[in-house]
């Protein structure tokens, strides 16, 4: 029981380092190849987790062959174009300057029903307000609506929004982020007298965040 328990922490923590190195695009949508070589690490990784007959290094050494050949995958990927239309294959236009493109349709065995679907995933629900939609190598669908159809930004009105950045995270569940005040050019005695506003101390507070607009969130932790 003991043995198996190890084998399983040895494995996870393995695949869970594999899974990192190949990079961040793993996690989310996966490319055929990836999805590929995902499948057969888990595959992997089960067989001496269930028997504990089988050596790891069974599982250990195979999982590692699939990360170099992922990594070298990756790196042909970027230096040719054409290997990675092979590899990845290209995107589909599904509908060009609104019109339904059948004969890609077909070709992806893609049915109406399924690209309505689709398009309602990305908050469209009028094929007809559609000018472009890309099925992309990842499998989603990429769409551009129709210009009187899309939803109005600043630049339609000819206003220039202030720059907001990115938001800091300064205190998150009573713990002071040090590194992300420095990034901002602040103290603690800053962050203190801040969130006093608050009427709370900052290790008080669940989330303090701080964006490039100066707006500050504060709340307060509920349980202690």
């Amino acid at each position: 029981m003991i043995v198996t328990f190890i084998r399983v922490i040895i494995l996870y923590i393995l695949v869970l380092i594999i899974m990192r190195l190949m990079g961040k695009r793993e996690i989310g949508q996966l490319q055929p190849f990836e999805l590929a070589i995902s499948i057969m690490i888990a595959d992997l990784a089960s067989v001496p987790m269930a028997d504990i007959g089988i050596p790891i290094a069974s599982g250990i050494v195979p999982i590692l062959a699939l990360l170099v050949m992922q990594l070298l995958i990756s790196f042909i990927n970027l230096k040719s174009i054409t290997i990675r239309k092979i590899i990845c294959g290209k995107p589909s236009i599904l509908i060009y300057r609104g019109k339904i493109d059948e004969n890609a349709l077909k070709k992806e065995r893609f049915t109406i029903n399924e690209l309505q679907e689709r398009l309602r995933g990305n908050n469209v629900y009028n094929i007809g307000d559609v000018e472009y939609a890309i099925l992309e190598t990842n499998g989603q669908i990429s769409v551009i609506q129709k210009p009187d159809k899309r939803t109005a930004i600043p630049k339609d009105f000819n206003i220039m929004p202030e720059y907001e950045g990115i938001p800091y995270d300064l205190v998150v569940d009573g713990k002071v982020m040090e590194k992300n005040l420095k990034a901002i050019g602040k103290d603690y005695k800053w962050l203190e007298k801040e969130v006093k506003k608050f009427k709370m101390k900052p290790e008080e507070a669940l989330i303090v965040t701080y964006d490039g607009g100066s707006q500050m969130f504060c709340q307060r932790k509920e349980i202690h």
